[in-house]
C-alpha cells in the first residue's frame, strides 16, 4: 500500500479524485483529519489529510502507519520555494528532510538538527530515483535534494536567515520532516513530491493562494506515476 499524507483538503482533493473505488475511513481524531482508501494507478493506496503543523503530521502519520502498515509514504501537495533557480510550480522531491528553525548548535549539533536525531532524514535512493522518473512523466519541471520543515509560513524575513544556515535548501513547509521522522522512526520508506506554491518572498501569502489549486495538481500528477511505478515494480524498501 501507498500511504500519502497531505496538510489541506485542497492539496488531497486531486488526489482522493483520482482514486478507483475510494472508500472514507473511520479516524480517531476529532478534528482535521480525512483519510481515503482506495486504488492509485493500481497501486492500493490511502490518502490521508492530516492538517497543518508538526504536531498535526505526526500524530496523523502514526494512526495511518499503525493502522494502515502501508508499504511505502509520500507527502504530497504543496511548499514554499527556497532556492534561487526554483521558480513557482517547480515539483520538489525530497531526498532529505531536516527542522527549519531548531538549534542546538550551542551543543555541537548541526543546524536544523535535534539533539538524539540524525542531521538528516534521508528518503531512501531508489524510492527517490522511482519519484524522479514520475516526475519526468509528468513533464513537469523538478529538482531533487533538501527540504525544510517547522511551524512558521516562511515569509522574507524568515527566508533569509534560512537561506544562509541551509545554503542548498531547495523548499520549506510545516509537515514534510515530521513525516519523515515518523515514517523513520516506524520503518516506512518516504519521499516527498510537493510543489512549490510561493518563493518565500514579500507576496508569499498572496502567491500562495493564487497558486495552490494549480501546484496541488502538478504534486497529485507525480504522485499518480509513482504509484504507477510502484505497481510495475513492486514497492520500494
Amino acid at each position: 500500500m501507498l500511504l500519502v499524507l497531505a496538510a489541506m483538503p485542497e492539496e488531497s482533493a486531486p488526489l482522493e479524485a483520482r482514486l478507483d473505488d475510494p472508500a472514507p475511513l473511520t479516524v480517531p481524531f476529532t478534528t482535521g483529519v480525512r483519510a481515503v482508501r482506495g486504488t492509485l494507478a493500481g497501486t492500493p493506496a490511502a490518502v490521508v489529510t492530516t492538517g497543518i503543523g508538526i504536531a498535526a503530521a505526526t500524530a496523523a502519520a502514526t494512526w495511518a502507519i499503525l493502522e494502515l502498515r502501508p508499504e511505502v509514504a509520500v507527502a504530497a501537495g504543496s511548499c514554499g520555494g527556497l532556492a534561487a533557480d526554483v521558480e513557482v510550480g517547480t515539483l520538489i522531491i525530497g531526498e532529505s528532510f531536516t527542522w527549519s528553525i531548531a538549534d542546538a548548535t550551542a551543543f555541537g549539533y548541526a543546524p536544523g538538527q535535534v539533539p538524539g536525531g540524525p542531521e538528516r532524514h534521508t528518503a531512501p535512493s531508489d524510492l527517490v530515483e522511482r519519484a524522479r522518473r514520475a516526475a519526468v512523466a509528468t513533464g513537469a519541471a523538478h529538482r531533487s535534494g533538501l527540504m525544510l520543515s517547522g511551524d512558521a509560513f516562511v515569509t522574507a524575513p524568515l527566508a533569509a536567515p534560512m537561506r544562509e544556515r541551509f545554503p542548498g535548501a531547495l523548499s520549506a513547509d510545516m509537515e514534510t520532516t515530521a513525516s519523515a521522522r515518523t515514517c523513520a522512526a516506524l520503518g516506512v520508506p518516504f519521499t516527498a513530491l510537493r510543489a512549490v506554491s510561493d518563493l518565500c518572498g514579500p507576496s508569499a501569502g498572496q502567491q500562495f493562494h493564487l497558486e495552490l489549486d494549480v501546484v496541488a495538481e502538478t504534486s497529485a500528477r507525480a504522485v499518480e506515476e509513482l504509484a504507477r511505478h510502484l505497481a510495475s515494480g513492486g514497492a520500494a524498501r
